[in-house]
């Protein structure tokens, strides 16, 4: 295993992805794995004196061997900024040049050049102003690999969050979520459990979407509807899936126990729970890809980019995961 490599998209130039980056660099990592950034390596010197840094940056070289990652050390695919950068700064004129990363990034995996794909934050605002129409990583990696449903999970060392629907306004979500949606959602999770975390006969357990899952239809009727017949016509072919269960007692103890994740109906209904658990140790994982692609669990930071005050756990926690998803651990 010590012949895989990690790309790793520095994203927002303005924001501490370059930070996280190099930071990450200086350090000696426990897993035998090659590390590679897609960066402006202007942009990436330039960073690391204002933070202090000493990293060597090396041009990557695709014919030489695969090398495990040496403290201080830093290879790199050269992708140029459209214009200079200032910490903290949003650009829109930057906004092709984060896509461009995202795109090569993806390319590389899916060229299996590399092993596994990290992502650090981007600015979906910054980029919708440059009028490019972009909702996040999630969606873009979907239309990137023809994929035509995949399923953003969040995790930490004791908790999986998954949902059905991801970057949608409130109001969007209800008819969004249709039966066949939900068991496209369900069935991917389900396998990738199953093949990429090790999980047999995954314990799904499945929030409803209103208060109190309905009560009854009294709350909505959307669990009646959608939500029910599709879990028991899932549960028929042998998954085994709890719910839908009231959101306000899913992540209770007693709630959690033997369960392999949790499936929540919309981004706000589980996230803000995980993060509060875990927050900077959790990983951004996309199911359903025909790669492997994790993120860290936080924004851009712009008021920490060039500071030093950025941390780089949730970074080298999601590559820790995306070591653990090759390596079938």
């Amino acid at each position: 295993m010590e012949d895989k490599s990690i790309l790793i998209t520095t994203g927002e130039p303005a924001g501490i992805g370059p930070d996280i980056t190099l930071q990450l660099a200086q350090q000696a990592l426990p897993i035998p794995v090659q590390i590679v950034a897609l960066a402006d390596p202007e942009l990436l010197a330039q960073r690391a004196s204002e933070l202090g840094l000493s990293v060597q940056l090396h041009t990557y070289d695709p014919l030489k061997p695969v090398q495990k990652h040496q403290a201080g050390h830093l290879e790199v695919i050269s992708v140029p900024l459209s214009q200079s950068v200032k910490s903290g700064e949003l650009n829109a004129a930057n906004a092709s040049y984060v896509l461009e990363i995202l795109r090569q990034g993806c390319q590389a995996c899916l060229e299996k050049r590399f092993d596994a794909l990290v992502t650090a934050p981007v600015h979906k605002g910054i980029i919708n102003e440059a009028g490019i129409p972009f909702s996040g990583h999630t969606e873009f990696f979907a239309e990137q690999t023809d994929t035509k449903q995949v399923v953003m999970m969040l995790a930490t060392k004791k908790l999986r969050v998954a949902l059905v629907t991801t970057h949608l306004p409130l109001s969007a979500v209800s008819s969004a979520i249709t039966p066949k949606r939900l068991e496209t959602v369900i069935r991917i999770l389900a396998a990738d459990l199953t093949n990429k975390f090790g999980c047999q006969l995954p314990h799904i357990l499945v929030c409803g979407l209103n208060p109190h899952a309905g009560e009854g239809g009294h709350l909505g009727k959307e669990e009646i509807v959608t939500i029910i017949p599709t879990l028991n016509k899932l549960r028929a072919e042998g998954l085994q899936l709890t719910g839908p269960v009231s959101a306000d007692t899913a992540f209770i103890p007693q709630s959690l126990s033997g369960v392999d994740a949790v499936l929540t109906m919309y981004h706000d209904q589980g996230l803000p729970v995980l993060k509060q658990q875990g927050f900077s140790k959790a990983v951004n994982i996309t199911l359903g890809l025909p790669i492997i692609r994790t993120s860290v669990d936080h924004g851009t930071a712009l008021n920490l980019a060039g500071t030093g005050e950025a941390s780089s756990e949730s970074l080298y926690n999601a590559i820790e995961m995306a070591w653990g998803m090759i390596s079938g651990l």
